[in-house]
């Protein structure tokens, strides 16, 4: 293997690559294009969710309940209909969220010490949602100052690594993992797929470079694009969006430096299975964006999984990348503690690499 056979094929790629400037502005603009997307759209944060307040007490008590709903950011007014029923149709038709239904005598029981029932409907045709929903009016009824809810122990709760529970945070550092293998195996299977269906990759075969000289040649210029790529979505992340980063930074750009390699490898061996650019797209798509967005504990924890889905995520290496970006980003974690994702996928793009390299020579023989 020689370095001056891999730098001028290497070179060759560069200035194929130089010559599609669409294709480039396209593979450093889609990743902000998708992080802007999903930054922005995607939250499991519920704000402003309507409200019907159903208050047949009409006291200074229930009164004061039911603007300790509203004064917070997580309910708004939908309306104060006096029958249930009305309230339950607005529920019915998507007009409301939750219902708060105060009875009758709840100022007189909670003057006299008793304990005094609400009740709090959720709309749960959105599970999550409601859920959050949900958790945010029991802690409101917990919190009202009634003296009718005594607790052998006073709790005090402490949320580390995300005191603000803003889902943003915890989203944009699992981005950076999906964007990346989203799209750098897809250009690089394309690129060698479309070789195939012209024919340039017959003079590869005649030509002295061995397999791994070619895989090293072909694999620099694209790492080098995805590299670009996780720049362009870490500087978006800390600097549009203004994820707190309690870790190292130039940790998480040396680990995702080894993911990006990692991700590049993946589309060289698509490449070397499939013969279109059709197939190479379709292929890419299905073993790496669909795994990666479902699979890798981006957006569903992967301890709720059941145990054949946790054993199918352990393979993905996207995983072990959220991993690594919500521990340095969220945790401050270090070295210490990442070594072991990081040794993954190490060893996943050494096998990765043989696997194309031993392809790539049967193509030849």
């Amino acid at each position: 293997m020689k370095l001056s056979r891999i730098s001028a094929f290497a070179h060759k790629e560069t200035l194929e690559i130089v010559r599609d400037p669409i294709t480039v502005w396209i593979a450093l603009a889609m990743p902000l294009v998708m992080l802007f997307l999903f930054g922005f759209a995607l939250s499991f944060d519920v704000k402003d969710a309507p409200l019907m307040i159903v208050d047949h007490d009409r006291s200074a008590q229930s009164r004061a309940l039911s603007n300790q709903f509203l004064n917070t950011s997580y309910f708004a007014f939908a309306g104060a209909p006096e029958d249930e029923r009305v309230a339950e149709h607005a529920l019915m038709e998507g007009r409301a969220r939750a219902i708060l239904s105060i009875p009758p005598g709840f100022g007189r029981r909670l003057a006299r010490g008793e304990t005094a029932p609400v009740q709090f409907v959720v709309d749960g045709t959105y599970g999550a949602t409601a859920a959050i929903v949900s958790a945010y009016g029991r802690a409101i009824i917990y919190a009202f100052p009634s003296g009718a809810l005594e607790l052998p122990i006073e709790p005090q709760v402490r949320v580390w690594h995300n005191p603000q529970l803003e889902s943003r945070n915890f989203i944009i550092p699992g981005l950076f993992a999906v964007i990346l293998m989203a799209l750098s195996p897809l250009l690089t299977a394309l690129a060698v797929a479309r070789e195939k269906e012209l024919g340039t990759i017959a003079q590869i075969y005649a030509s002295p470079l061995t397999r791994w000289e070619f895989i090293l040649g072909k694999l620099f210029p694209y790492v080098v694009i995805a590299a670009l790529q996780l720049t362009l979505v870490l500087a978006a992340g800390f600097l549009w969006f203004k994820i707190p980063m309690r870790g190292s930074f130039p940790l998480l750009m040396g680990l995702g430096l080894i993911y990006v390699i990692c991700t590049v490898s993946i589309g060289l061996l698509v490449s070397m299975i499939v013969r279109t650019q059709v197939a190479a797209m379709l292929v890419a798509i299905i073993i790496t964006l669909m795994p990666a967005f479902l699979f890798s504990g981006f957006v569903y924890p992967i301890f709720t999984m059941p145990e054949f889905f946790q054993g199918y995520s352990a393979r993905i290496p996207t995983m072990y990348f959220v991993n690594i970006s919500r521990g340095v980003v969220m945790r401050g974690a270090g070295l210490e503690e990442l070594w072991g994702n990081a040794l993954v996928l190490i060893v996943y793009t050494a096998v990765v690499l043989f696997l194309a390299a031993w392809l790539f020579k049967k193509r030849i023989a």
